[in-house]
């Protein structure tokens, strides 16, 4: 039996000894093939390199790419990547808190139906549309970067001039924070650094509708720790933003836009050459004195009310904003304050907006490409409006529409609900996301 066990175990042993023979000679061709068709690849690829390289950078467009296997595998890879982007890591994880403030502060204002409609309005739509994002807003004070104050301070209007009417807004906000600095530990923690707040009026945190009262009253001492998003922003030196701010757009509704642009498309026809619809004033001295515009709206209509190539209009029209869809120039002169609505209208419009309003800073220059996409006329100059829109008709405009169509730069100055990445509230949410060393709660992890 032993003899038999060991008489298999020999057999065995002769065949694997066969086997690993036929095997080693097996291998042995197998690297060889291999070691052939490495050194092929290899000199393939490296060729391939070395003439790739020595073209012009410039020389391929997406146009003339060859959509082969590695192509439209390298296409899918970048799709995957670009679905599977967070919006989150642009925000660098910033959390904000919402104080719940008592009704008195903000949507007690709301009876008035233009509180939430009117172009004083993002302070109304900032506030609803944090209230409803659960990815950057937290229920956590403790986890929060940011505190945002929910203040309407443009809510209540004359029922002389139907302007807002904002000479409770200090005591108001004032209240405010002696109310939040008085419940909770974080106003004080901070002096208020990472606390925010909205002044979507004239002369933003000065809380005044004419500049030289505004100028005299400076910005409250209590907000001046703050960061502050405001509409109104200049280039140089101003009392008025001598504070932490987000120049922000003034509030245009959406859904109004959408309504318009069901009619015709950006691209459509457009009729009207020059346009402007608003108060141009019947005389040229107003309140106390002060001159409207600084006079230049006046010589607007002085200059170019009977030219034909301009349809200005000094009577309200509820759809006004279908006169902008058929408008190629869109005027935009200064009011009591450098920024106007019409900026935003006829941008996400598709009319060229011409901005005369000197020094004006205007919100998000990182997303929103000012100088491509609008004419800026200095204020001397407005007796010249009729030659320097000519001459721009013939040169580059095609170039500036063209640019103004991107539906990005359209959707970065309207604040939609809910919040979409790109949109007016995502740019002030990635400016705030900038601000991160004026969070408390950084500060002590650093």
């Amino acid at each position: 039996m032993n003899t038999k066990g060991f008489y298999v175990r020999m057999r065995l042993l002769q065949n694997n000894t066969r086997h690993y023979r036929n095997a080693d000679k097996s291998n042995f061709c197998s690297r060889y093939f291999k070691w052939i068709l490495w050194f092929s690849l290899s000199f393939y690829f490296f060729s391939s390199f070395l003439i790739t390289n020595n073209k012009p950078t410039n020389s391929i467009s997406r146009n003339t790419v060859s959509k082969t296997k590695h192509s439209r595998a390298l296409i899918e890879e970048l799709s995957l990547l670009k679905s599977t982007h967070n919006p989150q890591d642009t925000l660098k994880g910033m959390k904000v808190y919402v104080y719940d403030l008592p009704s008195k502060y903000n949507t007690d204002w709301l009876s008035n139906e233009r509180c939430s409609s009117h172009l004083f309005a993002s302070e109304v739509a900032i506030h609803k549309i944090l209230m409803n994002n659960n990815d950057i807003r937290t229920l956590d004070p403790w986890e929060a970067d940011f505190f945002f104050v929910p203040v309407y301070v443009s809510c209540n209007f004359s029922t002389v001039n139907g302007f807002p009417a904002i000479g409770h807004a200090r005591s108001l906000i004032s209240s405010a924070i002696q109310l939040i600095s008085s419940e909770l530990p974080f106003w004080n923690r901070s002096s208020g650094s990472d606390h925010v707040f909205v002044a979507s009026h004239d002369f933003g945190s000065c809380f005044h509708t004419l500049e030289d009262v505004a100028v005299a009253d400076g910005v409250p001492e209590v907000l001046k720790n703050s960061i502050i998003l405001q509409t109104f922003g200049v280039k140089y030196k101003h009392p008025c933003q001598e504070v932490e701010n987000v120049v922000i757009p003034p509030y245009v509704s959406p859904e109004s836009v959408r309504t318009t642009l069901k009619m015709s498309p950006l691209n459509g026809r457009r009729d009207i050459f020059v346009f402007f619809r608003g108060k141009m004033e019947l005389h040229p001295k107003n309140v106390s004195g002060r001159f409207y515009s600084k006079q230049v709206r006046t010589e607007i209509w002085r200059k170019y009310g009977n030219d034909r190539r301009f349809y200005l209009q000094r009577q309200r029209f509820a759809g006004y904003q279908s006169e902008i869809l058929r408008s190629t120039f869109c005027l935009c002169p200064l009011g009591w304050a450098p920024w106007s609505p019409r900026i935003v209208e006829s941008i996400v419009l598709g009319c060229v907006p011409v901005i005369i309003a000197d020094g004006i800073r205007l919100p998000f220059p990182s997303s929103v490409p000012w100088a491509e996409i609008s004419l800026t006329v200095t204020e001397k100059d407005v007796a010249r409006l009729g030659d320097i829109l000519g001459d721009v008709a013939a040169t580059n405009l095609t170039s500036i529409q063209r640019n103004l169509w991107d539906p990005d730069v359209r959707k970065a100055l309207l604040f939609n609900d809910p919040m979409v990445e790109g949109d007016a509230t995502w740019q002030i949410m990635v400016a705030l996301s900038e601000k991160l060393d004026r969070s408390h709660k950084k500060s002590s992890v650093f």
